[in-house]
């Protein structure tokens, strides 16, 4: 606590219960001052030599004949003007950091200025606040704090400017002249609390750059703002300690914050605290996680905040996506919607990411002599943890019954021109979502389909495709006729792999490293494959299987059943060419994989494959 002693009298005011206070005192009083529901009978003479304001009132009560004043909008009430009022008496008066800057206003209030009398309580005051107040770092902030409920006056007395400018001026100081016991809001070390057995009396840890972060969590958001601001304009705080007070104030005062949501019925009163903390994020890449950024992004959602907040919030995950989980990316969509994830805002995130790189390029066109180096160039490790991201993102928003095919094909197409040695994960996207969409057509299934290239499915995702009945029968034999191309390759030493058909070199119409494009004729070219030529190639591929089942125990129900398949695929080879050939004249319902086709051309080979008409019959 802070004192100061106004005055030498040990006089003081007395009550008698009924809201009513006097000065003990031989004199008897001659004027009576009503503060709100408090009655204060005083003197005149004590009064007036020191307060403008009392000296009006007064004059005004005489002409009225009335020795009683009323003053109902003083600022801090009755118990603030028994302080000025003991100050006039020249009694000892008891300042602190929660009632001096209420004194100060009530003092302006009655113009208790040095023209009416030098040393008056506004001199006083300020001396206490310029000589005691601004150098203590709790008190700065509590003074400060307690401006709030008189905001207009904290301004007009630059009493809010002073505490603001001293608390930045404190969290700038060099960490080595900042003891450790300096904040009053951090829990108590071992040492401290006398629990440390090896404790020798000297403190010997180091005081964290981020030591003041947690005190300012204590401020509402307009006051925090112009700490933060005064802070960041002095420039000795690096922008990693700004993002780390930002994200403590996030975690303080955004309840649920933590999980990505604000529990309040009122969530609209937050959305002041969430606009500022993203206006006053650093621009520097780095200077908050990934994380923190997409905790932000969906409580600006939740607030309703505005374009400009949430386009801000992108622009930043984007450059710093590779930082991302899974989790982070599950922005719920709105109530309004049918879906249930906003993949709209996940595939914005992906472009400004993308976008990096096309800006670099855009940069080194311009300035061709210098080279582009640095922060605005992606590289392939953190372009391959991206394009990995959103195929387990695509696989989990897949689940969603509701999604429509065009928002997972576009988010798909938006990373397809990341090259990535494996589709797997793709491929686990596509079949999660053929599994909860069951009833999309056969050019749906094709189109989804595209996505993938078979040439970059690993061992055991082929092994799952060809027995995957969920997979359109084309894509199934794509995948076995690559496999058999892999593993003649890989037995043939020093022969690179055998020639493909044309149809086959591309059968998805488009490189899947490269930057996108469009077949000609979509339908051509998925339809373009030699059957005959696929299924000849399918014998050596039974006989490899074959072997595998003997040699891996762990695995002999799938390895059958694949093997099973691929026999019902052999014997059926004549049928499939004549279904492909005839594809024109049947149309587009019986020209892709019919089960009535296959069961009206043979029984006999109908009845050996009872899995694939089952999954014709399901689609």
């Amino acid at each position: 606590m802070k004192f100061m002693k106004l005055g030498s009298k040990p006089d003081t005011f007395r009550s008698d219960g009924n809201n009513v206070r006097y000065v003990a005192s031989e004199l008897a009083t001659d004027i009576a001052v009503t503060v709100g529901d408090v009655k204060f009978y005083l003197h005149k003479f004590p009064l007036l030599s020191k307060s403008a304001c009392l000296q009006k009132l007064v004059a005004s009560g005489n002409e009225q004949n009335c020795d009683e004043v009323q003053i109902s909008d003083i600022p801090g009430g009755s118990v603030v003007f028994e302080i000025c009022a003991k100050f006039c008496y020249g009694m000892t008066v008891n300042l602190n950091a929660y009632n001096v800057f209420a004194t100060r206003c009530a003092a302006e209030y009655l113009g208790m200025y040095e023209t009416i009398e030098k040393g008056n309580l506004i001199y006083k005051i300020d001396i206490f606040l310029n000589s005691s107040i601004v150098h203590s770092w709790k008190d700065s902030i509590i003074v400060l704090q307690t401006t709030k409920s008189l905001s207009p006056l904290s301004d007009e007395l630059k009493v809010a400017g002073l505490c603001v400018d001293a608390i930045a001026t404190n969290a700038c100081i060099d960490d080595s002249k900042v003891d450790w016991s300096y904040t009053y809001n951090r829990k108590k070390l071992p040492e401290e609390n006398g629990n440390d057995p090896n404790f020798n009396g000297v403190k010997s840890r180091p005081v964290p750059k981020d030591w003041w972060v947690e005190d300012l969590c204590e401020l509402e958001i307009d006051l925090y703002k112009r700490v933060i601001m005064s802070i960041k304009t002095k420039g000795i705080q690096s922008h990693e300690v700004i993002g780390d007070a930002l994200k403590a104030y996030s975690y303080r005062r955004l309840p649920g914050f933590s999980k990505g949501v604000i529990h309040s019925r009122d969530v609209g009163k937050y959305r002041s605290t969430v606009d500022t903390i993203v206006w006053l994020l650093p621009a520097e890449k780095g200077s908050v996680s990934c994380s923190f950024l997409f905790k932000l992004l969906k409580a600006a959602i939740i607030v309703d905040s505005g374009e400009m907040a949430r386009e801000q919030l992108v622009r930043q995950i984007g450059q710093q996506l590779e930082e991302a989980s899974l989790n982070d990316l599950l922005i719920r969509a709105a109530e309004r919607e049918d879906v249930m994830y906003d993949v709209d805002m996940v595939k914005k995130i992906v472009n400004k990411f993308l976008m990096q790189d096309r800006n670099a390029e855009y940069e080194s066109e311009e300035n061709e002599v210098q080279e582009i180096q640095g922060s605005g160039i992606l590289t392939d490790a953190s372009k391959l943890i991206v394009a990995k991201l959103i195929d387990a993102y695509l696989a989990e928003i897949a689940k969603d019954p509701n999604l429509p095919l065009s928002k997972f094909v576009d988010l798909a197409e938006t990373v397809s021109c990341i090259s990535r040695p494996t589709h797997n994960g793709l491929y686990r996207a596509i079949d999660m979502y053929l599994k909860e969409h069951p009833w999309i057509s056969k050019s749906e299934q094709k189109r989804i389909c595209k996505l993938m290239d078979c040439k970059k499915l690993s061992a055991d995702a082929c092994m799952h495709a060809v027995q995957n009945e969920r997979l359109p029968l084309r894509v199934v034999i794509q995948v076995l006729f690559f496999e058999q191309l892999r593993g003649a390759a890989a037995t043939s030493s020093g022969t690179s792999t055998p020639d493909l058909p044309k149809s086959l070199k591309n059968p998805n119409g488009g490189s899947h490293g490269s930057s996108r494009s469009a077949p000609t004729n979509p339908e051509e070219d998925w339809d373009s494959v030699s059957a005959t030529e696929e299924l000849k190639a399918l014998k050596p591929e039974l006989a490899a299987l074959r072997l595998r089942n003997r040699g891996d125990n762990r695995n002999n129900v799938d390895n059958a059943a694949a093997i099973s398949k691929m026999k019902g695929l052999m014997k059926s080879k004549r049928i499939f060419t004549k279904i492909w050939s005839s594809k024109a004249a049947i149309g587009e319902n019986s020209g892709s994989d019919s089960s009535e086709s296959l069961g009206s051309a043979n029984p006999e080979e109908a009845k050996s494959t009872p899995s694939r008409n089952r999954r014709h019959s399901v689609s």
